[in-house]
């Protein structure tokens, strides 16, 4: 890549190179096209301007003596070394400037056009001494012409010089080409080290390593290409390590539950007593790994962007609806804290997972209660956030486990006494919905009991919202009861 940046930048270094020669050579041309003109022109204008005066020697006119003043004109008026002069009376040549070249009446039908001119012409031709360029100029008398004056420029010098200028910027340019040549290629080196970086650091990249990273220096594309390689490869070790987790786990899980089935499958009794009840023991084990797989799941495709199906949803009526469920769940004083009004609180949300959630929360309240406790549901909405709750009248949180409290299989002593059936998920499956909204699960145990609760964004902002953002705290406010 780096050989066709270079080739590319030469190529281009050198069309440029090209079309500034030919730009150049065409303004130097053209600059000695308006040099040889002003010069031709001037010569005839000194000759005018002295046709205009007095012979010096009579002191009178000069009249129809055209000779005297060709003689006159070339006695007082020394040529430049590229110009000459010439002189046609009467049809035959007259006289020359000193130095002239005198093949240029040896061509007949020449002298004979410079004899029969009547408006002034310019003439290209070659000579014997090169390219000239000649301005005839009649004498007119009465109409008609006596006498012809040429001055001839010959170019040679001028366009050797041109010659020379194109020859020392070619030079130049091919310096130029070389030395930038040289330099494209160390700064393409340069520029180009990131993609090598890129290149080494995806082949280092195994099935089960991810951690090589590409070093990043300056803040222009390249820059961000190697960031935004860090920032795939980041995602791509956390997707990784999130399947080696879920994968981990359900090993862990479901090692127990198979182990128990197939011992009692391998010893299964002939008597049907005893055939019943392993068979009872071996589909309570398959329905707890159905469990197992089921919680798993779930929390597996949190990060899954069909995770959620959004839709709006009337927080009031999502709460009379989850105090319904949850109130047939075990005998318990149900209540409702507090509570939009519905038709006045609406967000955006998936209502399934969010009473999926509320309903773990409740599930677990009423695990760690008893039938005098208090179990109460509560939503409410402020500074753009909705908040809902569980409370409860319980015990409270182990403290052994509130720092992992939402984690996979966190488990206190107390859950495992009375639910040893459970599979440790619920809470992670909250912690999961909660993420997904792109909000948060809390535990508040500041007695008596627990509340968990869920805040979450009145409408989702999936692109930029941050889970870290702060979010206000919950006021369980008024309580009313609801009947079981």
């Amino acid at each position: 890549m780096r050989a066709r940046v270079v080739a590319g930048y030469v190529l281009l270094l050198v069309l440029a190179l090209g079309v500034a020669m030919v730009v150049i050579r065409q303004v130097l041309l053209a600059r000695v096209d308006r040099e040889i003109e002003l010069a031709l022109v001037q010569e005839v204008d000194e000759l005018r301007l002295l046709a205009a005066g007095n012979d010096p020697r009579t002191s009178q006119p000069f009249g129809t003596d055209t000779a005297a003043l060709f003689d006159t004109f070339l006695a007082r008026n020394v040529p430049d070394a590229s110009e000459a002069f010439y002189t046609v009376v009467s049809g035959r040549p007259h006289r020359t400037s000193p130095g002239a070249p005198i093949g240029l009446f040896d061509a007949p039908e020449l002298l004979a056009e410079f004899a029969a001119l009547e408006v002034p012409r310019r003439i290209d031709l070659e000579t014997e001494v090169g390219a000239a360029r000649l301005l005839a100029v009649p004498l007119l008398a009465d109409g008609s012409p006596q006498a012809t004056f040429v001055v001839t420029f010959f170019p040679a010098e001028d366009l050797d010089q041109v010659s020379q200028a194109v020859r020392t910027v070619l030079v130049v340019g091919a310096v130029v080409l070389v030395l930038s040549s040289l330099l494209a290629w160390s700064l393409a080196g340069r520029v180009l080290r990131p993609v090598g970086e890129l290149t080494r650091t995806a082949r280092r990249i195994g099935e089960t390593d991810l951690g090589a990273r590409i070093p990043v220096e300056g803040d222009d594309e390249l820059a961000q290409l190697g960031e935004t390689f860090n920032d795939m490869l980041d995602r791509l070790e956390a997707a990784f390590a999130g399947q080696r987790r879920f994968l981990d786990d359900v090993a862990h899980e479901l090692r127990t539950p198979i182990t128990i089935v197939a011992g009692h499958l391998e010893l299964l009794d002939e008597d049907p007593e005893e055939r019943a009840e392993q068979i009872e023991l071996v589909t309570d084990e398959l329905q707890r790994m159905g469990r197992y797989v089921k919680d798993l799941l779930v929390v597996a495709k949190a990060g899954q962007p069909d995770f959620l199906r959004l839709e709006l949803v009337d927080v009031g009526e999502l709460v009379e609806g989850l105090a319904a469920r949850t109130s047939a769940l075990a005998t318990r004083r149900w209540e409702v804290d507090e509570a939009p009004a519905p038709g006045h609180v609406v967000t955006l949300a998936d209502p399934d997972r969010l009473t999926q959630a509320v309903a773990n929360l409740a599930q677990n309240a009423v695990e760690h209660t008893t039938e005098d406790d208090v179990v109460a549901l509560g939503a409410s909405c402020a500074d753009g956030v909705v908040r809902i709750w569980v409370r409860d009248t319980g015990p409270g949180v182990d403290a052994s486990v509130r720092e992992h409290l939402f984690s996979r299989f966190a488990r206190g002593d107390r859950s495992e006494a009375h639910r040893p059936e459970g599979t440790g998920l619920g809470l992670a499956i909250v912690d999961a919905v909660a993420r997904a909204h792109r909000g948060r699960a809390t535990l508040e145990d500041e007695g008596p009991g627990a509340t968990f609760s869920i805040a979450f964004p009145v409408l989702l902002d999936t692109d930029h919202a941050d889970e870290d953002d702060d979010l206000p705290a919950v006021d369980p406010g008024p309580t009313r009861e609801v009947a079981p």
